[in-house]
């Protein structure tokens, strides 16, 4: 069976009326999977809150400690987009923790699935674009000094670039970024991945599809990683509030389909967190999201 890693703190978070983040979507794509005809390949986990200790491994200790004893100053928790709350808090440390679980899994069960994460904006010292700690590069970490892996590759295929992560993995040998994004897109000031695949505006379906087929077979073939860790976010989506891009609902498949194809025919585990994702029409955001864990069930049978 696949894991399905989710925690119910996800949406459990109230925000002002006017707030753009839609925090209900985790709690809509869960019960929305549970209700599929492929909900019986899915096996659900549930992660236990990530501590300060291993968070401060990864980043700045003062600012760990800062978040999570609430002593930000309001210019800091203005730039990461959220009020600071005890469910932000304890949201927040199972998200990050979720993804953790979710590549444990994945050296398990060959793919495991994770109803949030993809916090690519979180740099070592300061949170951004509603990110706070960086979950993708928190895990990678955390498997190579486990033991677990030698070398994790970040698959990071969200309409925005991961600066955060790019940063956070600067003459990192053992964690390879890859972030597939549009130029035109947050944030204005790109950061230096290991690979940086730039997209303009408006690129649809054929386009980015086949720059995908390109890059993905390099990747493997030239780092061998021992995980892959995939950011599906959907903001990629032609009618995405935030996204430049143009993919159709069938390219967002496609995509998934893609990497995950990719990962399994290599025998690698993959690790895959939904990401970004912005329209007011809650049905529609969750049939976007829905689309990696369709390709799943179909490819990992």
């Amino acid at each position: 069976m696949i894991p399905l890693v989710y925690h119910a703190s996800y949406s459990r978070l109230a925000l002002p009326s006017r707030h753009r983040f839609p925090i209900s979507k985790y709690q809509r794509l869960f019960e929305y999977l549970c209700q599929t005809p492929f909900s019986g390949q899915f096996s659900l986990c549930s992660p236990k809150p990530a501590n300060q200790t291993a968070l401060a491994s990864v980043h700045c200790p003062q600012y760990v400690a800062g978040f999570i004893h609430n002593r930000l100053d309001p210019k800091a928790m203005r730039r990461i987009g959220f009020p600071w709350s005890e469910h932000l808090l304890t949201r927040t440390l199972h998200s990050v923790a979720g993804t953790e679980l979710a590549a444990r899994k994945a050296f398990e069960h060959g793919i495991a699935l994770h109803i949030s994460g993809g916090y690519h904006h979180a740099h070592q010292d300061f949170g951004s674009g509603y990110c706070i700690f960086n979950d993708l590069v928190y895990s990678a970490r955390r498997m190579i000094n486990q033991g677990l892996a030698d070398k994790v590759l970040i698959v990071d295929c969200d309409v925005h670039q991961g600066d955060g992560t790019a940063t956070m993995t600067v003459g990192d040998a053992n964690i390879i970024s890859c972030s597939i994004h549009c130029r035109q897109n947050f944030p204005a000031r790109k950061a230096d991945s290991h690979y940086d695949i730039e997209l303009e505006k408006g690129a649809g379906d054929d386009e980015y599809l086949s720059t995908l087929e390109q890059i993905l077979p390099l990747l493997i073939l030239t780092h061998r990683p021992d995980l892959i860790l995939y950011d599906a976010g959907v903001d990629v989506h032609t009618e995405d509030e935030l996204g430049l891009l143009q993919l159709s609902l069938e390219g967002i498949f496609r995509r998934d389909m893609s990497v995950l194809r990719h990962a399994r025919d290599a025998a690698i585990p993959i690790a895959c967190v939904t990401g970004g994702g912005y329209c007011k029409d809650p049905l529609q955001l969750t049939l976007r999201h829905s689309q990696l864990f369709h390709a799943a069930a179909m490819l990992y049978r």
